[in-house]
């Protein structure tokens, strides 16, 4: 690898898109990205581990903001690892709670589609989603 890449080199040697480059610079999260004469962007080493640091922290769903507070702290003099931790035990609650509510989405359908295949007539499933207490006939059936 060269010491500085193009845009598009960089894209490809990091999986993101151009758009999110300019972006990810445009907010902050990517400083220091030089342009030569031309005007064009070069990303060296420390914007590319950047970016690999990037990457990891959205796919630990840390958000945009979360990661440009974790940035901050990375680029910090002293101990930060108490702010660090702070950020990560809230994400954590909130993935256990995304966790909770998914589980609950999942026993609530699984239910449904087992009341669907005894049902002869209404439609367990499209009755829930109306809040209907007795379920629905399907367009075009008798009631």
């Amino acid at each position: 690898m060269t010491d500085h890449l193009s845009i598009g080199e960089t894209s490809r040697t990091t999986g993101v898109s151009v758009d999110t480059l300019r972006y990810y610079e445009r907010i902050g999260l990517l400083a220091g990205v030089t342009r030569n004469r031309g005007g064009q962007r070069r990303y060296g080493p420390r914007q590319i581990a950047r970016l690999g640091f990037i990457r990891r922290a959205q796919a630990m769903d840390f958000s945009l903001d979360e990661i440009g507070k974790l940035l901050a702290l990375r680029d910090a003099d002293g101990d930060v690892r108490s702010d660090v931790r702070a950020l990560a035990e809230n994400k954590l609650a909130a993935i256990e709670a995304r966790i909770g509510a998914l589980s609950g989405l999942r026993d609530e359908l699984a239910g449904l589609i087992t009341a669907c295949r005894a049902s002869e007539r209404d439609c367990p499933i499209i009755g829930r989603m109306d809040n209907a207490a007795c379920g629905h006939t399907a367009a075009g059936e008798p009631t």
